[in-house]
């Protein structure tokens, strides 16, 4: 069929990603082609001191971008969607969602984004022997215990952003295994939350006497491949206001960001590994065998089906360089010249390039946020240079460049060089890949691994969502995701690599201990209140 017959037979598939600036849909047919698209742009809010989306906004996004989809439907094929063959949910993961008996939320939403659990994450990693990052949900909710929240003797579920829309969609209170392990760590062999750890959460809080015990309150785990449910006719009418789509509609379980990009880069095999890099930045590397200590820089979570992978999670990436972009283009317009964006970005990295490979000795912090990585709760951008450092536009842009990767690869050198952790192929994804090569050639320098790029990768998680929602529809002959991805969806390729440069490997290496010693820099200007 082509793409018209695929939607006007019910046989397309949906997935819907929200991630921190853009909510998008992806419509693919039954080769996992993309045939439609939509978005909605939207902003988190910094309410009482915390990152936060609303509820309404939450919804008005999903409609939105749902709406927009079906725009693209009309102006390509003529036609609308009346029905699909499956549907797939994702969003940025961790955070905090807690509702009451009456399906009520108790607090606003806290995003990923914060950083307030410092004392809940330090003592629940002590007490699991295991780091457990700031931003996952057992630490928003343990943090809720330690400052003896009222609402929480009221919670009944605990979700996350994906798990919530889901559950709205299909009334299925579950969690794919990914998502899962960014709330609470996973045992490999169960694929189910640490039956230890959660023992040892119910001792920790039986003193307060709550009416609860933490698996009550858990969204139940599924791996991918298994029904996670139905699109319910409330449902529908939620996600499509038009009224045209029908319930009985099959779900895949609702993941993470962090799983629907090992999807799309089809990195879900053990020794394989992708960077995402975006608004925030995280390099998963799927493992052979446990890591032999716990280490702050590294989180544990799982692919999709739940395989161990090492997680170095960055809140920072490419939002202070745009922001540079951004004053290259005023001076543009300034000037009267027109604006062609793609055009600066190309223009301003490919001659980043011909810098020193070390920047000349400038430093960039792009810490727009906190970055728990290097231990900072909040962030003040920052270029530091000498009246000696080589100050020139090449050498300005090449360093907001490193500084996009520049925590990744501290955390990455844990894995590589103390850990030996092998590695036969990193697929990289998202914006700071758009410009074609340079990005690429940055992370190389910085992992000193070869990194591979697709044309399909830049589709994003809203595409790895709708190939996890094809995989339980269409997997007919009973493949494990691994082979799945690499032998139906990619079909043997692995995009297109660029090998490290031995001179930016050692301009990197100089780059990152410069950058190291001028971290009290960063940290005396955020203890500089202002």
């Amino acid at each position: 069929m082509n793409a018209k017959e695929t939607i006007q037979a019910g046989k397309a598939i949906l997935g819907i990603e929200f991630g921190s600036t853009r909510i998008k849909a992806v419509l693919i047919d039954q080769q996992n082609n993309p045939i439609a698209q939509g978005s909605h742009e939207w902003e988190n809010s910094l309410i009482d001191g915390l990152w936060t989306y609303s509820v309404e906004e939450i919804w008005f996004g999903l409609q939105d971008c749902y709406a927009d989809m079906l725009k693209d439907v009309k102006a390509q094929y003529d036609c609308t969607i009346e029905s699909l063959a499956a549907i797939g949910i994702s969003a940025m993961m961790h955070g905090y969602m807690a509702f009451d008996e009456n399906d009520k939320i108790l607090v606003p939403f806290r995003t990923w984004r914060n950083t307030n659990t410092g004392s809940a994450a330090a003592a629940l990693s002590e007490l699991f022997v295991y780091n457990i990052p700031l931003r996952w949900s057992i630490s928003h909710l343990y943090q809720c215990i330690i400052e003896d929240n009222d609402h929480v003797k009221n919670i009944k579920f605990l979700t996350t952003l994906a798990g919530f829309i889901h559950w709205q969609l299909t009334g299925e209170k579950v969690l794919g295994v990914g998502d899962a392990s960014g709330m609470l760590p996973i045992d490999p062999d169960t694929k189910n939350y640490n039956a230890m750890m959660v023992q040892k959460f119910d001792e920790l809080i039986a003193p307060k006497g709550y009416p609860w015990k933490l698996l009550d309150i858990l969204p139940k785990v599924l791996v991918a491949g298994e029904n996670a449910g139905f699109l319910t006719d409330e449902g529908a009418k939620r996600l499509d206001v038009s009224g045209r789509l029908k319930g009985g509609i099959p779900l895949c379980p609702p993941e993470g960001d962090a799983g629907t990009g090992m999807v799309a880069t089809n990195a879900v095999k053990q020794r394989t590994g992708n960077v995402s890099a975006g608004t925030s930045s995280f390099s998963m590397i799927v493992l052979e065998k446990e890591l032999s200590k716990p280490s702050e820089m590294i989180d544990m979570v799982t692919t999709p089906d739940g395989s161990l992978v090492a997680m170095v999670h960055c809140n920072n990436c490419t939002s202070d360089i745009n922001a540079w972009v951004k004053l290259f283009k005023e001076y543009q317009e300034l000037l009267g010249v027109p604006v062609d964006m793609n055009e600066i970005y190309a223009k301003l990295y490919n001659n980043a390039l011909t810098g020193d490979a070390d920047c000349g000795g400038i430093l960039a912090y792009n810490y727009i946020s906190g970055e728990p990585v290097t231990g900072l709760q909040e962030g003040r951008p920052l270029i530091v240079r000498s009246a000696n450092d080589k100050f020139n536009l090449a050498n300005f842009i090449r360093s907001n460049l490193y500084a996009t990767v520049a925590v990744l690869k501290l955390g990455n050198d844990i894995l590589f060089k103390e850990e030996k952790v092998k590695v036969d192929r990193i697929t990289g994804h998202g914006g700071l890949f758009k410009t074609k090569g340079v990005g690429q050639r940055v992370l190389a320098a910085a992992l000193n691994s070869p990194i591979s790029v697709m044309e399909t990768a830049g589709e994003g998680g809203a595409w790895g969502i709708a190939i996890l929602a094809g995989y339980v529809v269409n997997n007919k002959y009973g493949r494990n995701l691994a082979d799945y991805l690499e032998e139906v969806v990619f079909e043997g390729n692995t995009g297109v690599e660029i090998a490290p440069d031995k001179e930016d490997v050692e301009g990197f290496n100089r780059y990152i201990e410069t950058y190291k010693a001028g971290l009290a820099i960063e940290k005396s200007a955020v203890d500089y209140k202002r």
